[in-house]
This record gives structure tokens, C-alpha cells and sequence, in this order.
């Protein structure tokens, strides 16, 4: 069985954990909120089979703690739920999470420690830096590139080949 860490147990944390429990991931939670299990304790759980993804809404809080695993030889997750559709052609890089209904497509690449929350839309082309939140059911037209740690409202459009 996969192991995952989840660090943090917020919203954001309760979300990765049902993502997680349904790809069939066995999990732990850290968070500083509960003295057995603080955030600092992560390098304890680092081995082959395990598996970290840092869950903080948070965007720089977020790449902070990516990077801080990533040093101490842990593996970042990347989940994305079953009934998302991410193109074989797009690449999503580690500690992203992709939420149900999103839609990836093609030659789209995707930073380390993206959310991609529900229903959203990411068309052809489009280059997501590091950090970046696209809420729930935002759409990213084609030819786009969204800075490092923005985070693009719910229901917000970027028309296509606006920002560069």
C-alpha cells in the first residue's frame, strides 16, 4: 500500500485526505495543532515507500514546505483524482494536486505545488508556474502563463494569450 504524509489538517489538508483516501493511499497527518503529530516531526516518516505532499492554502507557505521535504530527501506526492482529465500530452510536476472535475489539456505544464481545484480549466498551451492556486472553476484559455504562487479566483476567465 502507498503511504502518504499530509502536512497540514485545514481545509485544504480535509480535501487532500479524500482525494488520497480514494486513490488508496494509507495516511498520516502532521500539523502543529497536534502535539503527537507537529509538522517538524516529517523527516521521522521519510522512507521508499512513503510519499509527502505539503497541504497549506497558502501558496509561498506551501513551496516553503515542498522545498523543506524535497532537501530532507523526502518524495513529493502528485494526486489527481480519478474523474479529472489530464492530458497525456501536459505535464503536472510534484506536490500538485489535482481536484475532481479539472480539465488539464493539451501542452500545458504544470509547477510544483499547484492546486487545481474543482471544475477548473486549463486549455492547450498554458504554463502554470510554481505555487499557483486556480480555484474552483476558473478558466485558464490557451496560450497563458500564470506567475509563480498567483492564485486565480473562483469562476475567474483569463482570456487566451492575455498574459505572456
Amino acid at each position: 500500500m502507498k503511504r502518504l504524509v499530509i502536512l497540514g489538517s485545514g481545509g485544504y489538508g480535509r480535501t487532500v485526505y479524500d482525494v488520497a483516501e480514494q486513490l488508496g493511499y494509507s495516511i498520516t497527518v502532521l500539523d502543529d495543532s497536534d502535539n503527537v503529530h507537529p509538522l517538524d516531526s516529517f523527516s521521522l516518516y521519510i522512507s521508499d515507500d512513503t510519499e509527502f505532499i505539503p497541504a497549506f492554502g497558502n501558496n509561498e507557505f506551501r513551496l516553503e514546505w515542498l522545498e523543506r521535504i524535497e532537501k530532507a530527501g523526502g518524495k513529493p506526492a502528485t494526486l489527481v483524482h480519478p474523474s479529472a482529465y489530464v492530458s497525456p500530452r501536459a505535464h503536472v510536476s510534484e506536490g500538485c494536486v489535482i481536484l475532481p472535475g479539472a480539465v488539464i489539456n493539451t501542452g500545458t505544464r504544470i509547477g510544483k505545488g499547484c492546486i487545481i481545484n474543482l471544475g477548473a480549466t486549463v486549455d492547450h498551451d498554458v504554463i502554470i508556474e510554481d505555487g499557483v492556486h486556480l480555484c474552483v472553476r476558473c478558466i485558464i484559455k490557451g496560450e497563458n502563463r500564470i506567475s509563480c504562487c498567483e492564485k486565480i479566483e473562483a469562476g475567474e476567465i483569463i482570456e487566451r494569450a492575455t498574459r505572456k
